[in-house]
């Protein structure tokens, strides 16, 4: 048996005799004993780096801890911020002091993060975001609102951008910092969808000092550092939820067909198809990403299109959901294998993370090499724009 194979087999082992049989969203309790636990075990920051508190294995063993865990519900879903995203952000661009203070906490669920990028004025372009930072003797003094923040409620720690130079192009003047969302200068609430669930949050910040050792990366060089938050959450969303049960699945809707006694129907047949298709092509090349990961070649933009994938997938699965099963789709409670709220959520994976139209437009810039969109404002101070919120006080 090869270490491999051996690794494997004790991944397996572990996670049947702890993860069987917990519940998909657990109380937060729960979920942190679980998370302690899998660190504990070395299979949380399985490629992070030791000298942070990582297991300094290579994408291989991650991998095949991945194929071990295929099929078991690991109830780390409030972690996967900053496991996707934070930490991977703060291994990229952080400073020594805040890789040893904040990546062991995370990956041991002794803390959690969120992200805060979006706001009510500058959704899709965020760059137009108005949240400001001034400095004020020794700390920055933080204002302004975020929203459609997941997690929120549950995070200790954010990854926040705020302009601060409003004097230059809106690219140039924002600056990430980490920000302690239990500072009393900060309020988050939460925002109900569709579904009947809080997913998202919208968060106040009202003069929250910050410590300048708090920056990630440079001042006035947020911009860079979202894009690379960006480029770890859209490799994250695509890639885990290639390991992650879809409700609207071809398998699952070809059940529900075959119950019905569709399966002779030619345009259903036609459309559960065309689902196994797209869900092969999503799996493969989220397959590829992960080989590719594991020879040391990062995703980078291509993690866009994985993301897209996805957005697609599900939306075409939720529109086959509701050809098949008609009422039955829209029945919570006592419907099937939770499509009621599948089919609620659908839309946003077309809006989270990046909207279809912008990953569009990243492939075509950044991995097609095509012309980039025209932009007139990328030289004008932010000051002089009017964008987002500061347009409707202009219209006053």
């Amino acid at each position: 048996m090869t270490d491999l194979e051996e690794y494997r087999r004790r991944a397996r082992a572990w996670l049947d005799e702890h993860a069987r049989g917990l519940p998909r969203e657990p109380d937060l309790a729960t979920a942190k004993t679980f998370m302690a636990k899998l660190y504990d075990a070395g299979y949380s920051g399985i490629t992070w780096p030791v000298e942070y508190g990582g297991q300094g294995l290579s994408a291989a063993e991650e991998r095949a801890f991945q194929e071990a865990a295929r099929g078991v519900t690991l109830p780390i879903g409030v972690f996967g911020i900053g496991l996707g995203m934070c930490g991977p952000t703060l291994l990229s661009i952080g400073t020594e002091e805040q890789k040893r203070r904040y990546i062991r906490p995370l990956l041991r669920g002794e803390e959690i993060w969120c992200q805060m990028f979006s706001e009510p004025g500058a959704g899709s372009d965020v760059a137009s975001l108005q949240t400001r930072a001034v400095l004020d003797g020794d700390a920055w003094v933080v204002s302004g609102q975020k929203v459609w923040t997941s997690v929120a409620r549950q995070a200790d720690f954010g990854l926040v951008i705020a302009r601060t130079d409003p004097d230059v192009p809106k690219h140039s003047g924002i600056t990430m910092f980490v920000i302690d969302l239990h500072d009393p200068g900060v309020t988050v609430r939460p925002l109900r969808d569709m579904t009947g669930e809080a997913h998202f949050n919208e968060i106040f910040i009202d003069d929250v000092r910050i410590a300048p050792d708090q920056v990630v990366g440079e001042v006035n060089g947020g911009w860079s550092a979202a894009v690379t938050t960006l480029l770890h959450e859209r490799v994250s969303i695509g890639m885990g939820a290639a390991r992650t049960e879809r409700p609207a699945s071809y398998a699952n809707l070809a059940a529900a067909a075959r119950k019905r006694g569709l399966l002779d129907d030619a345009a259903v047949r036609d459309q559960l198809v065309d689902l196994y298709l797209r869900e092969r092509a999503f799996d493969l090349f989220n397959a590829r990403l992960s080989q590719e990961v594991k020879a040391g070649i990062q995703p980078g933009a291509r993690g866009s299109v994985a993301k897209l994938l996805l957005a697609e997938l599900t939306l075409y699965g939720a529109d086959v959901a509701g050809e098949i099963l008609g009422p039955d789709a829209v029945a919570y409670g006592d419907g099937e294998g939770g499509i009621a709220s599948a089919l609620s959520f659908a839309p946003g994976m077309a809006l989270g993370g990046g909207t279809n139209e912008i990953m569009r437009n990243i492939i075509g810039d950044r991995v097609l090499g095509l012309p980039r969109e025209p932009q007139v404002d990328r030289t004008v101070p932010f000051r002089e724009l009017k964008v987002g919120t500061q347009a409707k006080e202009a219209g006053k």
